[in-house]
């Protein structure tokens, strides 16, 4: 039984000790590199009696993150990412939260730690700790005591109220999650990974853990590329990227501008997405660039440990089509509840609640939301069962697989009515002069706002969405913009869209 992550950094290194694991444009480490800094990373900590405690690793997206993050994992740790590019009042928040007695940094971002209120945690400088001559009885000692259900990471998420979430998984989620995830998109030792998704969100996952399992390579890709489509392919091509796991806008940037039409990728097999809907007219020319490649959706919360639906998207959608969420992976369910907590009938719309090995431990000392999420299982009065509340819509279809209908908090009322934002943007994004949009609603105001970028302007976008949409759900106002703002994770931005509908 692997009851530890790591066990599969040590067969492949083993195996494949030469062989590039982690790629960026300045470095790259081999298998028996990355085990080489796991170690002393681990042996430090060990030194230092740092044990089952939060380690803050606060460095630049690179390779060396990465063995950071596992020298935490191999020291009896869990590693908690942050990254220069979080605003300070939240980097402030998580050490707070998190209290960690070490704070790992490299020469870019020890000035910057410097200036946060450590909360009596020290400063570590990676390059110095990778010199450390491991002591691998004490590492093994460490391993064998490990049990599956230990944490080994907290990833912070956005909350409602402003104060982020620390999502804390362990070995058995993360385990199980890969071990699925990589059944259904057939990762091998020939599988070249380009990672899109920065490595203080659980989407890196996909990539990171993938690659140790099976003696993969990941490619870093500069995050400056993905506002440059034709280099951002040309880089796929450059390095023979053949598997790409992406948020969909970072997709749509690419087909939306028109890129296939310089430059294809020429190697991709395995394209997987997720966190938003694709847009059909997107997704259609996706799959005329790359046809030889699978497509398939995915669906997960962080709570949930990454993904956990899938779907392949392997035939032709209509126009006003939504590419389906899928089914569970296996050895999880997905639960549809009415808001009673009764299982919603078929074709109704209920919350999709996560049951299984895939639900995480719970958010970090913070109790209170935890219990308003993770909750006993209303279909199970039997025995303790948690389940996760995600907070989304869905509903089943004919062929019984499941359909993301929306966030529960991108459902208004306007004019009587209730409206789904997302129907909105499914129409907009139909036309032939749009590249990308987003709604959101002004609740001051009771006005629907919708954002694009393309070409169409405001009389004649206004005169094609009266033939698609009824009137109470035509925006009030459309406003055209050079592009949309995203998040760090690459998604559309839609707290600063309503900031920006909202005067703010």
């Amino acid at each position: 039984m692997n009851k530890n992550v790591l066990n599969d950094l040590y067969a492949t290194a083993a195996r494949l000790p030469d062989k590039p694991a982690y790629c960026s444009d300045t470095v790259t480490l081999t298998f028996a590199e990355v085990l080489q800094r796991t170690e002393s990373i681990a042996t430090c900590l060990h030194m230092r009696g740092i044990c089952k405690r939060p380690v803050v690793v606060f460095m630049r997206k690179s390779p060396m993150e990465i063995t950071a993050f596992f020298g935490v994992i191999a020291g009896g740790d869990f590693y908690v990412p942050l990254d220069e590019e979080m605003p300070d009042s939240r980097i402030r928040l998580i050490l707070e939260n998190v209290k960690s007695p070490l704070v790992i940094c490299d020469a870019d971002t020890i000035e910057k730690a410097r200036q946060f209120d450590l909360m009596g945690g020290e400063l570590a400088l990676y390059e110095e700790l990778i010199h450390t001559e491991p002591d691998r009885a004490a590492l093994d000692a460490i391993r064998r005591a490990a049990i599956d259900t230990d944490p080994i990471y907290i990833v912070f998420t956005s909350g409602s109220t402003g104060i982020p979430k620390g999502v804390a998984a362990c070995h058995r989620s993360v385990l199980d999650y890969i071990e699925q995830l990589s059944e259904v998109l057939a990762f091998d030792e020939d599988t070249v990974f380009g990672n899109q998704a920065p490595l203080y969100f659980d989407a890196c996952l996909k990539d990171v853990y993938s690659t140790i399992k099976f003696g993969a390579t990941t490619w870093l890709i500069p995050q400056r590329l993905f506002s440059f489509p034709i280099a951002l392919v040309e880089y796929l091509n450059e390095h023979r990227i053949n598997t790409i796991c992406w948020v969909v806008s970072a997709l749509t940037m690419v087909s939306a501008l028109g890129t296939f039409k310089t430059v294809k990728p020429q190697y991709l097999r395995t394209v997987a997405f997720g966190s938003e809907v694709f847009p059909i007219r997107q997704f259609r020319l996706w799959r005329e660039a790359v046809p030889s490649a699978t497509f398939t959706n995915l669906y997960g919360p962080t709570e949930g440990t990454g993904m956990c639906c899938w779907y392949r998207a392997d035939r032709d959608f209509a126009d006003d089509e939504v590419i389906p969420i899928g089914r569970p992976f296996a050895n999880r369910e997905i639960l549809l509840l009415r808001a009673d907590g009764t299982l919603a009938g078929d074709g109704e719309e209920g919350e999709i609640c996560i049951r299984g090995t895939a639900v995480t431990l719970g958010y970090y000392n913070d109790p209170e939301r935890t219990a308003q999420a993770f909750v006993q299982n209303p279909l199970n009065t039997a025995y303790p069962e948690i389940i996760y509340k995600t907070g989304d819509i869905g509903r089943r279809n004919a062929e019984g697989d499941l359909v993301f209908v929306s966030r529960r908090d991108h459902q208004i009322k306007h004019m009587g009515h209730r409206i789904e934002l997302g129907e909105i943007e499914a129409n907009v994004d139909m036309l032939d002069s749009i590249q990308m949009s987003a709604c959101v609603y002004d609740n001051a105001r009771q006005k629907i706002v919708l954002y694009y970028v393309g070409d169409a302007d405001e009389p004649s976008l206004t005169t094609a969405l009266k033939g698609k949409l009824p009137r109470y759900m035509l925006p009030n106002r459309l406003v055209r913009l050079e592009k949309l703002p995203q998040t760090a994770n690459g998604k559309i931005d839609r707290v600063t869209l309503k900031n920006m509908a909202q005067g703010k």
